[in-house]
């Protein structure tokens, strides 16, 4: 047995609890609107335009409302009497979400799969991304995330497990092969551990457990969680739908109206869109 074997096996037994991700994707909001209400009154003076605001609406809200009215200038006289969330919720039932799109928040999702990642970056329109890079950082200490299914499947866990733990031992063996045969000798520090993590990385699964920063703004999000959110044989995209959903509905509930977060039978949550009648 060669002393990488021997450290392997020793770590592997205080891993064993640590290298399994099974509780679910964590959402962190990071970045939101910001509406500058003095620079705005101030092009209404000037206009000498009048704006009845709707108390307690959010930044977001106000900045679609002032966005939206701004098309037709219906403030003072030519303002309807419709409230903010009133006149957003008749946007969005007209079709008219162009408007949504200049509101945007950042999130940064971890506990998450990159099987989940290469799903969620082909939602390119409105949505920007920037993710772990596995030619940059270190995967020996990678961390697995487990389908929910498994947690109630002692046999399918036991075998998933073993092939993850099987990926990272052959990730781990190939990095140090490399090292050793001397790979990248001829290139810089930087340049040669990206060719050892690239060659390395080609073997581990898609649960490995990354991290991503999404910026989107509110009319793709819309789009993402009508089409991702109530995908029922997909858990892991239900999931982070829905903690999405709670995040944004606390933010500006007027933008989010129409979606409800329900249970299905396997106790996991799904986004439910309600079509505009």
């Amino acid at each position: 047995m060669t002393d990488f074997d021997r450290h392997y096996n020793e770590s592997m037994v205080s891993a064993e609890a640590s290298d399994i991700v099974n509780q679910g994707p964590r959402i962190f909001l990071i970045g939101r609107p910001a509406f500058d209400v003095k620079a705005f009154l101030a092009f209404l003076a000037q206009e000498q335009f009048g704006w009845r605001r709707t108390t307690g609406a959010a930044e977001a809200e106000e900045l679609v409302e002032v966005a939206g009215r701004s098309c037709y200038m219906s403030f003072g006289k030519k303002q309807s009497p419709r409230t903010n969330a009133e006149f957003i919720h008749n946007l969005v039932q007209m079709g008219h979400e162009s408007v949504l799109e200049h509101v945007s928040w950042t999130f940064l999702l971890t506990n998450i799969s990159r099987a989940f990642t290469h799903q969620l970056v082909r939602h390119r329109v409105g949505f920007a991304f920037s993710q772990l890079s596995q030619q940059y950082h270190d995967e020996s200490e990678a961390s697995f995330v487990m389908p929910s299914y498994l947690t109630n499947m002692p046999e399918a866990q036991r075998e998933w497990e073993k092939a993850v733990r099987s990926a990272k031992k052959a990730y781990e063996l190939i990095t140090a092969s490399l090292h050793r045969n001397g790979v990248g000798e001829d290139l810089d520090t930087k340049e040669a551990n990206r060719a050892i993590r690239s060659a390395a990385r080609s073997i581990l699964p898609n649960a490995t457990e990354t991290t991503i920063v999404i910026t989107v703004n509110a009319r793709a999000l819309r789009h993402f969680l009508k089409v991702r959110g109530s995908v029922v044989g997909d858990m892991e995209m239900r999931q982070v739908a829905t903690e999405l959903l709670k995040a944004v509905k606390k933010e500006a509930p007027a933008l989010f109206f129409d979606f409800d977060i329900n249970k299905l039978s396997d106790g996991l949550p799904i986004v439910e869109y309600r079509q505009a009648a």
